[in-house]
């Protein structure tokens, strides 16, 4: 049986053949630690480092690279950015569709006396501005929320959010872009994002244990690191560096998964944003289309129009748990989906389906058409054994 793999919006799978090849070759011809050393291969290692933050920055329209930060996924970069800046007394802005990598950081900063106002979305995921706006209040220091939802695809008005921070003047915008990056246009300049979080595995195309996050020019003096140690930089002194991307960088970085980071978002660059986006929109309106066939029996959550989300389509089916129709799924089709609340509990109470959650098909760039066609069968055979299984 051949594996149809639509877990994308957890870690995309298959990668550009560019990806490993990267890594392969950081290993096998490379090997040093960047930074640590001042020998050729420490050189060469820190020269692929740099070279993928130059990558990121083009993509993400940044004007200095040294902005980024390294981490090992978008959930590190996350609680940098909220552990480091928000102080008791601060008040901090979200939504009700974010992720846990979003929601345990505010739950535990509102017990250091941290206020936290949480805006509903609608049924669909989807959010009104003018709420956000409506919430600010006079100690009001950070907006953060995620670019598009992992449950549903919707994708969030960023851009309108990022101007009433800007014209607020004293609040800032943070962006979790763990769904986004590589699968939607990013420009942080545009959208007045001061704090960009991101994780590589995803449409990124790099490897487990790679990500970033983006710190506005002057803002990396008001946040905190999350760790301290060795930086390869100021080695005389026992004081952390206070500058970027340093100052966030503490530890032997994962330079080989850095390597194929850059080779993954290269590869972005290559097809362009705009043709990756075009076809996965695509894609997805081919399943949403076929699903409307039986939508007596399947209900689909999120905008339901392709053009609004990402290429997550999250579903259930009348009277089977999400659990067993994606153990259907693999054992009879080879269908490898993500059941359950995808670590996303608000977001599931949101659009009601807390706390069973629902199936979610994430589809991606190397998908075909045929592709999309069996998923669709898969849902109709399904349908049609109802409860025999």
């Amino acid at each position: 049986m051949e594996i149809l793999y639509l877990d994308n919006a957890a870690t995309s799978f298959p990668k550009p053949e560019a990806m490993l090849a990267a890594m392969v070759n950081y290993q096998q011809n490379i090997g040093g630690s960047p930074g640590r050393s001042g020998h050729g291969l420490s050189i060469d290692a820190g020269r692929i480092v740099f070279e993928t933050r130059e990558t990121l920055a083009r993509l993400f329209n940044m004007e200095d690279p040294l902005r980024i930060a390294f981490t090992k996924n978008s959930t590190e970069a996350l609680n940098i950015a909220l552990l480091g800046l928000l102080k008791r007394g601060d008040h901090v802005i979200t939504t009700s569709m974010e992720h846990n990598s979003v929601m345990r950081p505010l739950r535990f900063l509102q017990t250091q006396g941290v206020e936290l106002s949480v805006i509903p979305c609608s049924p669909q995921g989807e959010l009104d501005p003018e709420d956000i706006h409506r919430a600010f209040q006079k100690n009001t220091k950070l907006v953060v929320l995620t670019h598009a939802s992992n449950v549903t695809g919707t994708i969030m008005p960023v851009y309108e959010i990022g101007k009433m921070t800007s014209d607020r003047g004293d609040v800032l915008l943070c962006v979790d872009a763990a769904q986004t990056a590589g699968a939607l246009p990013i420009d942080v300049t545009k959208m007045s994002i001061d704090l960009l979080a991101f994780t590589g595995h995803k449409s990124l195309y790099g490897p487990q244990g790679t990500g970033g996050l983006y710190v506005r020019k002057g803002l990396d003096q008001k946040i905190a690191p999350l760790m301290r140690g060795g930086t390869g930089s100021r080695s005389e002194f026992e004081d952390q560096p206070d500058f970027m991307p340093d100052k966030y960088e503490s530890g032997t970085p994962n330079a080989i998964g850095l390597a194929g980071l850059g080779a993954g978002v290269t590869f972005i660059l290559t097809q362009t944003i705009e043709a990756i986006r075009a076809k996965e929109v695509q894609l997805t309106s081919r399943f949403l289309d076929q699903l409307k066939e039986w939508k007596d029996q399947v209900t689909t959550y999120g905008p339901n129009h392709a053009a609004k989300q990402t290429a997550v389509v999250s579903f259930s089916l009348k009277n089977i748990t999400p659990s067993d129709a994606a153990l259907y799924f693999e054992e009879k089709w080879g269908i490898m989906c993500r059941p359950g609340l995808h670590c996303a509990p608000a977001a599931h109470k949101t659009i009601g389906t807390f706390s069973q959650g629902t199936v979610r098909f994430s589809f991606g760039f190397f998908h075909s058409e045929k592709d999309i066609d069996n998923a669709a069968s898969a849902v109709r055979d399904l349908i049609q054994k109802g409860n025999m299984i």
